[in-house]
C-alpha cells in the first residue's frame, strides 16, 4: 500500500513522506510551499527535529531495494554519522569501504530521496560546506546550525 503524507513545519515549510507498506520510500524536506494531507507518527518526530529535538532517525526503515552494494554502503555510512557531527565525502567513502570514491558518495547524496533519514546534510566537502541539491547550501547550513554544528 502506497501512502503519501504531507506535513508542515513552522519556519521551514511543507514536506512530504511517501510510504510503501510502512517503509519510507521518499522523504521531501519542508520547503516554502505545498499542500497538507494525511498524518503519520514520523511527522511528530520530524516536527520535533525541526524544533531542536536530537533525533538521528537511525531506526526508520527505508526502502533500499533499488541500491547497488556501493550505494547501500554509502547510505549506511551516512546513517552512522551522529546528530550534530559531520564527515567529509572522503570520510564517508572510507566508511563505506571505498576510500577513493568521494565523488561517488557525492552522487549518492545528490540522488538522496530520504531527507533527514539519510542525513547527507552532515556530509561536507573537504574545503567547505558543499552543495545541497535544489534546496541549496543555505538550507544545509540551517540544518547543521539546528544540530549545533559550527563550520
Amino acid at each position: 500500500m502506497v501512502r503519501q503524507v504531507s506535513y508542515e513545519v513552522a519556519g521551514w515549510g511543507v514536506g512530504q513522506l511517501v510510504l510503501v507498506d510502512d517503509l519510507v520510500a521518499w522523504h521531501e524536506l519542508p520547503s516554502s510551499s505545498g499542500t497538507l494531507a494525511g498524518s503519520h507518527p514520523l511527522v511528530t518526530r520530524i516536527r520535533g527535529y525541526f524544533r531542536g529535538c536530537r533525533d538521528g532517525f537511525e531506526d526508520v526503515e527505508l526502502d533500499l531495494d533499488w541500491c547497488t552494494p556501493f550505494q547501500r554502503a554509502a547510505v549506511d555510512a551516512m546513517r552512522s554519522i551522529p546528530y550534530g557531527d559531520i564527515a567529509t565525502y572522503g570520510e564517508v567513502a572510507a566508511l563505506a569501504g571505498h576510500p577513493n570514491a568521494q565523488r561517488a558518495v557525492g552522487s549518492v547524496c545528490a540522488s538522496n530521496r530520504f531527507g533527514l533519514f539519510v542525513p547527507c546534510h552532515r556530509v561536507v566537502a573537504a574545503g567547505g560546506i558543499g552543495s545541497y541539491g535544489s534546496l541549496g547550501p543555505g538550507y544545509k547550513e540551517r540544518l547543521l546550525e539546528l544540530e549545533g554544528v559550527v563550520l
